[in-house]
This record gives structure tokens, sequence and C-alpha cells, in this order.
């Protein structure tokens, strides 16, 4: 897979993917990220990427020439299966859709600043919206981390023990049964016998049950 990140930041993301499974699955060859300034492909002389709305109104807005240009230089250079735009009014990031972008090939990745971007270029450019939440970032480049950890993880060999990823929560709408490790006791909180029995017909059913009762007092929303 590979995936370009379109941001006004690169420097960004030179933490969030130099670390962990993101950088194993990038040196394993798994993953390709690709991270482009777009201030460059401004054709002004200040290289800005914004300017004021029409209309009038607070906050500035991305230029559409700048984004147009990087994405047409990109897909001149390969095909792509989404070209994603990470924004707080859209659609919010389930991981159905996690799922999904796992078993593509090429991904682009807008990050939006400042009030957001000019709306023809979600019109006629961007294929896919994806919010992280209902609240408000400085940017879109932590939501595109987000997303780039969300996919990678799931990619065959990124994670040494692939069905890790699919007892996750939401993997079938439900939220994670509790987990515990050693020692079996300590200041006399107790594993559930069952975890120690070595049944795995009980422990599966346990583990199914306090599943579905913590989806049911912590996310009923997803039992709909």
């Amino acid at each position: 897979m590979r995936i370009d990140i379109i941001t006004i930041f690169p420097d960004f993301f030179s933490g969030p993917f130099s670390h962990s499974i993101l950088k194993r699955a990038q040196e394993n060859n798994f993953v390709e990220i690709h991270i482009h300034d777009l201030r460059p492909y401004s054709t002004n002389k200040q290289k800005s990427v914004d300017d004021y709305q029409f209309g009038g109104g607070s906050g500035m807005v991305m230029n559409i020439q700048p984004i147009d240009d990087c994405i047409s230089k990109l897909k001149s250079e390969r095909d792509y299966d989404e070209i994603i735009y990470l924004t707080p009014d859209s659609q919010t990031l389930k991981q159905e859709t996690c799922n999904k972008l796992s078993s593509a090939k090429n991904l682009v990745l807008l990050c939006g600043h400042y009030k957001g971007i000019d709306q023809r270029i979600r019109e006629k450019l961007i294929t896919m919206e994806i919010s992280i939440g209902d609240y408000v970032l400085t940017g879109g480049e932590l939501a595109a981390a987000v997303l780039t950890d969300s996919i990678v993880r799931l990619i065959p060999g990124a994670i040494s023990d692939e069905t890790s990823a699919l007892s996750d929560s939401f993997q079938d709408n439900l939220l994670s049964h509790p987990i515990y490790t050693r020692p079996s006791e300590y200041k006399g909180w107790k594993v559930p016998e069952v975890l120690l029995s070595g049944n795995p017909k009980f422990i599966d059913k346990w583990r199914e049950e306090k599943a579905l009762e913590r989806t049911k007092n912590i996310r009923p929303d997803l039992l709909k």
C-alpha cells in the first residue's frame, strides 16, 4: 500500500510515523508513506495557500490551485482508490471503513486547515470525507495520522499476530471483553476463575457475554 499525505506542516509526521507498528510496517515494505508539502505548489510569490472567503466572514480558506496541482501531479503518476479529505463536518470514522481502506493500493489524504478548503475541491476532487470525531482540531494532520494508523495496523503482516486485530473492539460491533495478565492475584485482586480453567469453550462464552455486557453499558448505540 502507498499513502500520500498532503499538508502544510510536513514535519508534523516525523514523530507519529517513526515508532512501533507504523515504523516496522514501513521498514518491512508493507506500506509506503509519502508526505507532500503543499506550499511549493502555490503559484504566488508568498507561497501562501489560503485567502479570504467570498461573502465575508471570519477565518481563511485553503485555495483551489495548490491542492489541484498537487493532486493532479499524484494522479498523473498512479491511480488512487480514494482521495480523502479529513474534516470534522463529515461521516465519523468507523472500523468498517478502516477494514475497507486497508485493502486499498493507493490513497491520498488531504489535511485541511483554517476554516477548511474551497468547496469546489470537495465537489470535484475528493472521493471520500472522514471525520475522527465530533470536535474540531487545529488541522487535519492529527486526523490523518489517526486514519493512517487505523488502516496500516490491519494490513496483513503489519502486526505479528494478525488475529489480534480481528478481535479488537468494533470488529463485530461490540466493545472488547475485559483482559487480564499475570499475576493471577495481586493485592487480593483476582483474575476471574474461568480464565484460569484452561477450557476454551467456557472462556469463549465468558468473553462473549462480557463483551455484550460492556457494550450494553457503555455503547448501547452499537447494538442498534
